[in-house]
């Protein structure tokens, strides 16, 4: 099986620590959250996903409106060029340890932040990040040792 994602929900992902737009889209992501942490690949598609579906019954959700296909295509661009590869429409990515942490590494450093323009959970988006993503549901979080703590282990 394959997650569905659309390309602003690989940067929603990286942050999701149980918060959302109501129970049942709550509990949704948390088992797509749990299905990409075992390392379920990522298909990249146009338009509403798997964590939209929850939302999908109210003919007026913003999964549809312009603003969030904007998103879509801010998304794609800076992450397209931050794996150095073309990302389309169909798209297969693999869900490891690797992608969420060059994904997290550059979110971090706002080279992928320019489809979080304008959007309602920026703030909560910004202060897990700032907490090296503690409490984020989606693969854990490595930050880089400090010096500090390196040389904290060597024998001195």
């Amino acid at each position: 099986m394959t997650v569905r994602l659309r390309p602003h929900h690989l940067l929603c992902m990286l942050t999701f620590v149980g918060e959302g737009y109501s129970p049942a889209f709550v509990a949704n992501y948390r088992r797509l959250a749990g299905r990409l942490s075992a390392g379920e690949p990522i298909e990249i598609v146009s338009g509403p996903d798997d964590i939209c579906a929850p939302l999908l019954s109210d003919e007026d959700a913003h999964c549809f409106g312009a603003s969030v296909a904007g998103r879509d295509a801010a998304a794609l661009a800076d992450i397209a060029r931050l794996l150095g590869r073309e990302l389309e429409t169909g798209a297969m990515i693999a869900s490891d340890q690797a992608l969420f942490e060059t994904l997290r590494r550059a979110f971090s450093a706002g080279v992928t932040r320019e489809a979080c323009t304008g959007c309602e959970w920026s703030s909560l988006c910004d202060r897990i990040a700032g907490e090296d993503y503690k409490g984020a549901l989606v693969m854990k979080f490595s930050p880089p040792e400090t010096a500090k703590e390196i040389s904290a282990r060597r024998p001195a």
